[in-house]
């Protein structure tokens, strides 16, 4: 069975890609579940699947959180990743949706679990707001804060993976990605025109898709009046390249097998090697350019790796 994916809200959980690709678990809150069942039902996953990728926004409640550990702690495992993301959340959702279609592939869990540092950094996630006035996970210059109070203003920006922020107008434009992607859309109360008729033409986008906007979109974003997006890899293939192409390591910590410099399993920042990385060895911390998955298609033998069922 493939490793379970896991989230603590079904704002988390687009729809599938292919038939291929397995729903996520949810994992409640200790409001809407009492422990025991909690227990019950991550003991479950863990009989089922043999290992368990929790995944939270950066803004979850404390209690939650608290209770994430405790049934950790309390099974006595060290089967399940806790991993916290700074996301936006409809671009923490799709992270989730590309983890959830890698885990049937032949990657280790310690693998998958740490994929999700590199597979951040091409996911480019977005906001049009009609007020910038309590954004604080973005700067905000005071230039813009004194135009959100202007009547009719909007304001376009980018969280991921470099924070931009400019004002919304036929010739603002934001810096995107340097490869073929799509584009999903969770309209709200803003108007996405300039996203539909100026970003996505801009950026190359392929396809535009929409989804429901995230409840914690509003928080997140410092105001409700707002319409989110996220532009990503759709593509399973060029996906498992990228993770395949990283050198791979055993954690000095634990005995998971991870990409880049940190354990998803156990949150372990890995000492440096003596000897010279290789090429993409660093590929965790930053992201290998695009145009070293595009030189080439994949082979046929690649292709079957790629579609796969783990172990």
């Amino acid at each position: 069975m493939p490793t379970a994916i896991a989230v603590t809200s079904p704002d988390l959980v687009l729809p599938p890609t292919d038939p291929q690709t397995p729903l996520a678990a949810l994992l409640q809150s200790p409001d809407a579940q009492p422990l025991d069942s909690a227990l019950v039902d991550m003991h479950r996953l863990l009989e089922q699947h043999g290992y368990v990728i929790a995944f939270c926004p950066a803004s979850i409640p404390a209690a939650h959180e608290h209770r994430l550990h405790t049934v950790r702690s309390l099974l006595e495992t060290d089967r399940i990743a806790l991993i916290k993301s700074d996301l936006p959340p409809l671009g923490l959702a799709i992270l989730v949706r590309q983890l959830r279609q890698l885990s049937v592939c032949d990657f280790s869990p310690g693998v998958i679990a740490s994929a999700a540092r590199l597979l951040s950094h091409y996911i480019h996630t977005g906001a049009v707001l009609n007020s910038v006035a309590r954004l604080e996970r973005v700067p905000v210059g005071l230039t813009a804060h004194a135009r959100s109070w202007m009547p009719g203003s909007q304001f376009a920006v980018l969280a991921n993976p470099r924070p931009q922020l400019v004002k919304v107008g036929p010739a603002a434009t934001l810096e995107g990605p340097d490869f073929a992607c799509e584009l999903l859309l969770a309209r709200g109360p803003a108007s996405p025109d300039w996203i539909t008729h100026t970003l996505a033409p801009a950026w190359g986008i392929k396809a535009v898709q929409e989804a429901a906007l995230p409840a914690d979109s509003a928080t997140w974003w410092g105001t409700g009046k707002l319409t989110e997006f996220a532009a990503y890899l759709p593509d399973i293939a060029v996906l498992y390249q990228l993770v395949a192409s990283v050198r791979r390591e055993q954690c000095r910590w634990c005995p998971m097998e991870l990409i880049g410099d940190r354990c998803g399993f156990c949150a372990s920042h890995q000492p440096p090697e003596d000897e010279p990385a290789p090429p993409h060895a660093a590929a965790a911390l930053g992201p290998v350019p695009a145009s070293a998955h595009r030189a080439r298609p994949l082979t046929r033998a690649e292709r079957r790796r790629a579609i796969a069922p783990g172990p």
